[in-house]
């Protein structure tokens, strides 16, 4: 249980700034302000070191892949201790030759790993060729427990599948954090970036109110060129901090913004208490759900 009735929290939401040194030279200073202004959480965006290089699949980028622990978690980690806030980054994994992950690193306020997830659900569309570069995680859907309480961590692909908020949720997650690169194709009209956009923050708003929890979630901003010549993505930023009815706390617009808000700690009491849906859930009848489909 969260020692804090009231959790100040940060998202970090920024644009690539070329290469790690530079990004993470970014993330100290931002991570600084977040302190000074009273933050105890903060959530960082999806690979946050580089560009999003998965809009083409070459095997040049492997190079980009670090060990964890290895040279940007010490250098998170030490940052996490130098402020006393718990940091939520978001790391390329190298585990092995030939096998990477798309991988959050939790850092606790002491500098120590509290622990990692690996992103579950790998995308592969035009744009977002992730299969090429990470294998699936194989940490399942475990909360990691910080001196700010249960972190139920995910990551941008997962935040459209509500079972991995449902099975944060069942293990006592009392927030769920998804570290996120999305954004549209320039090309696309008007009407279907706005469906886009509000799609991705209702997924979050369902989560947030079916579990009774928190939603927090940050993205990347800033336009990205393809190396293949197509039109490139555009992130849309408005990071996002969501009470466990849905209900808007905090939310960023396209530029840099390091969001902050107080998370109250203890609404999923109350919320929970008068929509009890954990309790009314039919257990019994959900069988079916580890089939890819019904077919009969």
């Amino acid at each position: 249980m969260s020692k804090y009735s009231k959790l100040p929290v940060a998202l970090v939401q920024e644009r690539n700034h070329g290469d790690a040194a530079a990004n993470l030279a970014v993330i100290e200073a931002r991570v600084a302000e977040a302190a000074q202004s009273g933050a105890k959480l903060v959530l960082l965006q999806e690979l946050h070191n580089g560009a999003y290089f998965c809009q083409h699949e070459s095997v040049d980028e492997f190079d980009l892949a670090e060990p964890i622990p290895g040279p940007s978690t010490e250098r998170l980690a030490a940052l996490a201790k130098r402020h006393g806030v718990v940091l939520v980054s978001s790391l390329f994994e190298k585990r092995a030759t030939g096998l990477y992950h798309n991988t959050a690193v939790v850092f606790d306020a002491d500098g120590s790993t509290a622990g990692k997830y690996r992103k579950m659900h790998i995308p592969d569309d035009p744009g977002f060729y992730e299969k090429f570069y990470f294998t699936p995680g194989d940490l399942g859907f475990t909360p990691i427990d910080t001196s700010v309480g249960r972190l139920g961590v995910l990551v941008c692909w997962d935040q459209w599948y509500p079972e991995a908020a449902r099975l944060m949720a069942l293990a006592g997650a009392e927030l769920l954090l998804y570290p996120t690169a999305i954004g549209w194709d320039p090309d696309d009209a008007q009407d279907e970036k706005t469906r886009q956009r509000d799609a991705w923050v209702l997924s979050h708003r369902g989560h947030a109110v079916a579990n009774g929890l928190p939603v927090l979630s940050c993205n990347r901003i800033g336009h990205e060129p393809s190396p293949l010549g197509a039109s490139g993505i555009d992130f849309w930023g408005n990071s996002v901090m969501l009470g466990p009815q849905g209900e808007l706390i905090a939310e960023a617009g396209t530029a840099p913004t390091l969001l902050l808000a107080e998370v109250d700690m203890q609404r999923s009491e109350h919320v929970r208490r008068i929509w009890p849906f954990l309790r009314d859930r039919r257990i019994d009848a959900y069988g079916d759900l580890t089939k890819r489909y019904r077919d009969d």
